[in-house]
């Protein structure tokens, strides 16, 4: 029923209350209700934040959003990871309904004594609940005060309104038909759930030795952890394996996706599976166990966390096709059905049926578990899960339930391109993080309507993970657009979304495709070993690791990077350049402000107009949030200082380094400089 105050609407809900909304350790939100009651006396509301304890937090005041919307929000900021509640309390507020009336009669002279009288009694009784300690004598002064009749009423009157007397009522107000709702689920979980730079590597490219005339040499965990250091040098802090298992040899892929693979071709490493093991086993090639869990430790001694890829899916050879037939579909010859993607197939891959026999489910739901605590085991706890939506979505649910019933820091992340339905469900039911459409948003409209959608309501339940390639996708923008459409991506996702990710070699702008149209690679590392100069590209500048080291750089120094929910785009009347702007006021007043050209082939001008309320409360002084003084501000990418206000003048190139970097990230300087245009980044 609604209360006797009506409280409708609470956000963030997620499927009605009946699956928590989300939130990291330390990350702020805002928890927001419509609050109404009849007439025209005063309401107020709070939120009520309780830990995992059941222990309620401080008192959380709500504030009307907007004057005459009758909608309410708090910004509230759990502080432990765990299972928390949330509810909204709102109630009669007579005190805020007296001070309207006194301030409309007392100069009226409209029952003065009356309405002094009035308020004397609430006074005192706002006064009874108030500690001694938090200032109850302030409001036993203003009972005094109220019913001294040797003062002015204008003075009487006055003592009720001063600040420190509104300041202990704001913290204990008097509150009368308090209605309270249910209490909403929240989970908390490790800040890395919504931020990390993520850095895909094959661990049997690095080290490998590839010679004409001469079998292939693959890479092992020994040579890929000395590429740990440089991946760790440029800020990344998660770094990503593709599956590391035995590959089948059955209808093995050869070269650019080959059906008639050579002896010496290593083949896929989705299809997993051989005589030598299958998902609780090692590829022989890269090493044993002892050597996997030397590749996490060296990893760990740098700062970062090693991701695995959990591809739930067979080669001819796995061993569970022949321990498990009732895993698998058969077609009506007889034979095992392999995956298709039409026109795609994926004749070294069989896909796992859930439905053909009853005895599949639980058996797969018993054996994902299994194989995923083993990996737990060796200091795995973030998961990469392969094409989750050809997958039962109460599956995935059951399953993530009981990893994280007894270990909440695994993190989940679905690689799921497919429709909007299916991928917000798969957030819901518990993947803390999702890939996106970024890969294919190009367009200043496309870009501001999705990046809208992502941080909005839907941020509340699905984090994204801004992929800028993969081994399976190199997008069309990236194939012609050269140095600058690799660097214009690199900012986008580095600082529209708090995790993002890139694919080894695309530092050094590999984007050759198989063929025109295509969006495979040319001679992909899915398919063969690609061992890399790193070191001859660093000395011939033919890197972007230093971009790449920027980026992540002040992604960890400022706190506004870290979020999802607090993006606000800026106007610019060139649509090739897109601004927008991150703020953070936990722990600090931080202001992040982004300006790209989108164009990789050309230079751009534009006027960008700050929507100036945007940027309130991120240190800026009352004469810069109103336009009227300049905002010092520093270009991040080429140390450029800047005198910026309401309407400011850009001019971004399309590629190159220093002063034609094509974008500005621009952060606030401490104090504001003298001299120069306020809105001219030509002076």
């Amino acid at each position: 029923m609604i209360g006797r105050i009506p409280v409708l609407d609470v956000q963030p809900l997620v499927d009605c209350g009946r699956r928590p909304a989300k939130a990291v350790a330390g990350e702020t939100f805002q928890v927001s209700a419509t609050v109404f009651r009849e007439g025209h006396d005063a309401v107020a509301a709070n939120v009520v934040l309780r830990d995992p304890t059941g222990r309620g937090g401080p008192w959380l005041p709500m504030r009307e959003l907007a004057p005459g919307t009758d909608r309410w929000g708090a910004d509230v900021t759990p502080d432990v990871e765990g299972r928390w509640t949330f509810a909204v309390e709102a109630w009669s507020d007579p005190l805020a309904t007296w001070r309207h009336h006194a301030q409309v009669k007392i100069p009226a002279g409209i029952d003065a004594e009356l309405t002094l009288t009035e308020g004397a009694v609430l006074h005192e009784r706002a006064a009874a609940q108030v500690p001694k300690s938090e200032g109850r004598a302030v409001v036993l002064d203003v009972v005094d005060a109220l019913r001294d009749h040797d003062r002015p009423v204008a003075a009487r009157l006055a003592a009720a309104l001063t600040p420190e007397v509104l300041a202990v009522l704001d913290g204990h107000p008097l509150r009368e038909l308090v209605s309270t709702t249910r209490a909403l689920p929240l989970v908390v979980e490790r800040r890395r759930a919504l931020f990390g730079s993520w850095y895909e590597l094959f661990p049997r490219s690095e080290g490998a030795v590839v010679e004409e005339g001469r079998p292939p040499v693959s890479g092992t965990f020994r040579t890929a952890a000395e590429r740990l250091p440089a991946v760790a040098a440029m800020g990344f802090d998660v770094v990503y394996l593709p599956p590391i298992h035995p590959i089948g040899t059955a209808f093995r892929k050869g070269r650019n996706n080959s059906l008639t693979p050579g002896p010496d071709d290593v083949g896929s490493p989705w299809a997993i599976g051989s005589a030598d093991g299958g998902h609780d086993a090692i590829h022989p090639d890269l090493g044993t166990f002892a050597d996997f869990e030397y590749f996490v430790a060296e990893a760990k001694a740098l700062r970062m966390e090693v991701a695995l890829d959990f591809a739930l899916q067979c080669s001819p050879d796995h061993p569970w096709v022949r321990e498990h037939p009732e895993w698998f579909r058969k077609r009506a010859d007889g034979t095992i059905a392999y995956a298709e993607n039409p026109p795609k197939k994926y004749q070294d891959i069989y896909p796992i049926d859930f439905d053909s026999d009853p005895r599949a489910f639980d058996g797969i739901v018993r054996e994902t578990l299994r194989v995923l605590r083993l990996w737990m085991s060796k200091g795995v706890r973030i998961f990469r899960v392969d094409n989750p939506h050809t997958k039962p979505v109460v599956f995935w649910e059951k399953v993530i339930a009981d990893i994280n019933r007894t270990d909440p820091d695994v993190v989940f992340l679905a690689e799921a391109f497919t429709r909007p339905a299916m991928m917000h469900t798969l957030a819901k039911v518990g993947f803390q993080q999702s890939y996106t459409y970024f890969t294919w948003r190009n367009t200043k409209q496309e870009l501001t309507e999705y990046l809208t959608g992502l941080s909005g309501d839907a941020a509340s339940y699905m984090r994204p993970n801004f992929f800028v390639n993969t081994p399976d996708i190199l997008p069309g923008y990236l194939q012609d657009g050269g140095r600058a459409a690799f660097a214009v991506r690199a900012v986008l996702g580095a600082t529209l979304s708090p995790t993002w990710g890139v694919y080894a070699g695309y530092e050094l702008y590999e984007c050759a495709p198989v063929r025109p149209g295509s969006e495979e690679y040319l001679d992909s590392e899915k398919y063969e070993l690609r061992p890399r100069d790193w070191a001859a590209a660093e000395r011939e500048g033919r890197s972007l690791s230093p971009l790449l080291t920027t980026l992540n750089r002040l992604r960890r120094r400022h706190p506004a990077l870290q979020q999802l929910r607090n993006l606000d785009f800026h106007h610019t009347d060139n649509d090739q350049v897109i601004a927008y702007s991150k703020r953070s006021n936990v722990p600090y007043a931080d202001l992040v402000l982004m300006v790209v050209n989108l164009d990789p082939h050309h230079t751009h001008e534009a006027t960008v107009s700050l929507n100036m309320t945007a940027l309130q409360a991120s240190g800026l002084t009352p004469a810069q949030e109103s336009g009227a003084a300049p905002i010092p501000v520093r270009d991040e990418l080429t140390g450029e200082t800047y005198h910026w206000g309401r309407d400011n003048y850009v001019r971004l190139e399309p590629g190159g380094a220093g002063a034609s970097a094509p974008a500005h990230v621009l952060t606030l300087r401490p104090s504001s400089p003298t001299g120069g245009s306020p809105n001219d980044e030509r002076q």
